[in-house]
């Protein structure tokens, strides 16, 4: 993503060797947006802020009225961008927070409440049988960016257990190891931002965000001393990692599937995220960043990225077509794609970059955007993630 100093230095680099005049208007214009998305980030983060019942700090996915709880994946995904936003009090209260929301078999939460209460699936609780299916990933996520920048030793031993608990309580297919949703009327959702999407069977992204989170556990484990549980977690992660490669790998379309079962659809934020966490592997990362170039035009509007290949729909899905997870366009993945199509072509990687931040400019940061609809601006997640 495009606070990585790797990627930006290169490009910076590649300007300076083409030696252009719009060359370097672009390297400006990149360095000015990525400015810009580092402070509406905070900006939107800090006005955000809503007071719990108990006084705990809520950082809801939306500045103003509109989602009345404190969701765990949109907080994350605020602490990947702009960790440095929150203090370390607030950090901890909220790692806190969701630590004791854990249901009592480790099942992570959906969201909390303002008043406390804990709320395991989508649609405060209607969406599904069981307990979202990214509950648990997303918790080691806050507790290892909490520690990430309060380095608070006695934080992280006091609850490194219940992230083991909370991982193990991960729904998975033994054969594959892959997490998983069976195929019975509506067991559960899957990732929140596909959570009106009725997956079945092994399920790419929760799959991908349990790759993130073992890595996660893992150094976190080392941290405290447990160095053999440590490795056992890391080798954990490989494995899911070796079967994601051969369990959603589609090399006809050069895409990974989004489940095995039914919505089989091809996945562009899955595939995408697959590059950037290491996942997909070197083959599979070159095919996809082409795909994402061959086919631009109808994957992104204005920098911002559909779910799915264009004029493709869920197989199941509660959204109708060309509204919210069903066919709009998105800021929240724009990070990860941009990563993936650089290792193709860097320029329209910058320009994805530059347009999605001009749109922010023009109307708002929203949560999705489809033709000249817009909805909900003010939305975290749209600002926030991009930039890690």
């Amino acid at each position: 993503m495009i606070k990585n100093f790797v990627l930006f230095f290169t490009i910076a680099a590649l300007a300076l060797a083409v030696g252009t005049a719009d060359a370097d208007v672009d390297s400006a214009a990149l360095s000015e947006a990525f400015k810009w998305l580092e402070n509406e980030s905070h900006r939107l983060i800090r006005a955000s802020r809503r007071t719990m019942k108990d006084g705990t700090a809520a950082f809801p996915p939306q500045v103003g009225i509109g989602y009345e709880a404190f969701w765990l994946r949109d907080y994350v995904y605020t602490l990947e961008g702009s960790l440095d936003s929150y203090s370390d009090k607030e950090l901890l209260d909220a790692g806190r927070l969701f630590i004791k929301g854990m249901r009592a078999d480790g099942a992570g939460v959906d969201c909390v409440k303002f008043d406390g209460q804990p709320i395991y699936k989508p649609g405060f609780g209607t969406l599904g049988a069981n307990p979202v299916a990214d509950g648990s990933q997303f918790t080691v996520a806050v507790i290892w960016h909490t520690y990430q920048k309060t380095k608070n030793l006695k934080f992280l031993k006091e609850n490194i257990d219940a992230l083991i608990r909370t991982m193990h309580s991960v729904p998975r297919n033994p054969k594959t190891k892959l997490v998983h949703i069976k195929d019975d009327d509506w067991d559960r959702c899957p990732y929140g931002f596909t959570d009106t999407v009725r997956m079945q069977g092994d399920v790419l992204f929760c799959s991908l965000l349990y790759v993130e989170a073992g890595r996660r556990l893992s150094e976190l484990l080392d941290v405290v001393g447990r160095k053999e549980e440590a490795n056992n977690w890391k080798s954990e992660a490989e494995a899911v990692t070796e079967s994601i490669r051969e369990v959603f790998w589609d090399s006809k379309v050069c895409l990974f599937r989004a489940a095995t079962i039914r919505c089989k659809e091809h996945h562009i934020w899955g595939s995408a995220f697959a590059v950037y966490l290491g996942v997909a592997d070197k083959s599979q990362s070159m095919a996809i960043a082409r795909y994402f170039k061959d086919n631009y035009s109808q994957i992104v509007q204005n920098g911002q990225i559909r779910h799915l290949p264009g004029g493709i729909y869920w197989e199941m899905c509660v959204a109708g077509r060309d509204t919210y997870q069903n066919g709009a366009y998105w800021a929240t993945p724009t990070g990860w794609f941009v990563y993936t199509l650089d290792l193709v072509d860097s320029g329209i990687a910058d320009r994805t970059v530059i347009d999605m931040v001009s749109d922010f400019k023009n109307g708002g940061v929203c949560e999705w955007i489809l033709g000249e609809k817009r909805r909900l601006p003010n939305y975290l997640a749209s600002a926030s993630l991009p930039l890690a």
